[in-house]
């Protein structure tokens, strides 16, 4: 596994191949060759990478369970990432549950829920029934605000990976890592965002979508179906009111319940007919000066994923596995998973 493991760790470092091979005096061919394993370096030029990419020799040796399959949902054309970035983020996401999955199997892989079916929810032309179906379908209830999504969602089977990416065009993919749906997260992203992202990969996930879709339709139908998933008509208008003017300064107080951005809750108020079209645009017009269409402030606390360390921390205390392992499938120092480790009294 040396060959995917530099190939990470250079990603990780954003350095191309021709960088790093003039940093340790070799050539690019020779780094090519590193990474399709067609040959080993040796130990001074092993220690020279480890240097450069500011990681341990052992690092590099981590094994990686060869049996775990991914299958990765194309980035979309909006992204505008570059090919660097797309090839760091599979590469982090395939490191991350290949850490992950050797977890699951060390505690007897019996320990995490079972998945939602994906790909078949039917499509209707309306989507705030479609959001309705995808509630549903997740076992959500069919309205009010859904706190603690994140969490909610691994608890449901669905795999959650925060992948920091200093790109404001990446906000999140998803796939299947055998054969269990995954989602990405940008933790760059504020929570209300990473929320948004997180509905708009399910409805990517969940959907059947037809084929001849172009993706420019596809986007704008899951992201109307997840401004819906969060923040339901029927609360919109009870929260709101049938009718209003103008948007006042009360409504950031719905947006934090719902955990929400105000740029999507004046979007829902405006699909329901609670404001005019004219109100909302005064607000967006607003809200860019101020430059909130980039960087709206958050009025909630970030949502995080738990679940791969509280399965490591498990298999720790259960002493299926030692603490210098479970530092090693965390990438955390030993002292962080010692302070975890239960002692008996």
């Amino acid at each position: 596994m040396f060959s995917k493991n530099l190939r990470f760790y250079r990603l990780r470092k954003n350095m191309t191949k021709a960088a790093l091979a003039e940093a340790i005096n070799v050539t690019p061919m020779a780094i090519t060759h590193y990474e399709d394993g067609s040959r080993q370096p040796n130990m001074e030029i092993l220690s020279a990478l480890a240097d450069v990419l500011g990681v341990r020799v052992a690092d590099f040796l981590t094994v990686r369970d060869e049996n775990i399959t991914f299958r990765h949902a194309e980035f979309r054309k909006a992204a505008s990432l570059k090919q660097m970035e797309r090839e760091y983020i599979r590469e982090s996401v395939e490191d991350y549950f290949s850490r992950f999955m050797t977890t699951v199997e060390i505690l007897g892989g019996e320990v995490l829920p079972n998945a939602p079916e994906c790909h078949v929810l039917r499509v209707a032309e309306d989507d705030e029934k479609n959001a309705a179906a995808l509630r549903d379908h997740l076992g959500f209830a069919s309205d009010g605000p859904i706190e603690g999504l994140i969490g909610k969602l691994e608890k449901k089977g669905i795999l959650i990976y925060e992948c920091p990416v200093e790109n404001a065009k990446f906000s999140g993919m998803n796939g299947f890592v055998n054969e269990r749906p995954y989602i990405v997260l940008n933790p760059e992203m504020n929570a209300e965002r990473n929320r948004s992202t997180a509905v708009h990969e399910l409805a990517h996930l969940m959907f059947a979508w037809p084929e001849g879709l172009k993706e420019k339709e596809i986007e704008a139908r899951a992201t109307a179906i997840g401004g819906a998933f969060l923040f339901p008509k029927s609360d919109a208008i009870r929260e709101l009111g049938v009718r209003r003017s103008f948007v006042s300064k009360d409504m950031e107080l719905v947006a934090e319940e719902y955990g929400i951005s105000m740029m999507m809750l004046v979007t829902r108020a405006k699909l329901c007919g609670i404001i005019s079209a004219a109100a909302a645009e005064y607000f967006y017009v607003n809200a860019s000066r101020a430059g909130w269409r980039t960087s709206e402030p958050s009025r909630i606390k970030a949502e995080h994923t738990s679940l791969f360390e509280q399965l490591v921390y498990r298999a720790v205390n259960e002493e299926e596995v030692s603490v210098q392992r479970g530092a090693e499938l965390l990438r955390r120092s030993y002292a962080d998973i010692q302070a975890m480790k239960v002692r008996e009294v």
